[in-house]
């Protein structure tokens, strides 16, 4: 489940304790980011960074075969390199966020899931 901040700010009392409790019972997450070299991909990589309230495991970064390899420094996840993306490493994740075109989003987001 995420939220936008702002929606997370104008939730009432009672809808904020149901959402504490969530965060309570919510596991660390093994999370997936495909087009992290880009700059849709690199903002993400920033606020999972930020982000106290969203439990993160694992943090793996994938790309295309000009990116593969590459290392990536996160303050939070240390050095990460980015693998080559596949339909069968993004379905490993718990949450993979797209950060790609439309069109690449279509063609593998049902197959991820």
């Amino acid at each position: 489940l995420l939220l936008h901040r702002y929606a997370l700010s104008n939730i009432s009392n009672q809808h904020s304790s149901i959402l504490h409790q969530m965060k309570i019972s919510m596991a660390p997450l093994n999370v997936g980011i495909v087009g992290a070299t880009g700059a849709v991909g690199k903002e993400i990589i920033g606020c999972l960074e930020n982000c106290r309230s969203f439990p993160i495991d694992s943090l793996r970064l994938f790309g295309s075969k000009r990116s593969a390899g590459r290392k990536i420094d996160t303050s939070k996840f240390g050095n990460i390199t980015i693998e080559l993306f596949s339909e069968d490493s993004a379905r490993e994740c718990d949450v993979v966020f797209l950060a790609v075109d439309g069109d690449f989003s279509r063609a593998h987001a049902e197959n991820i899931c």
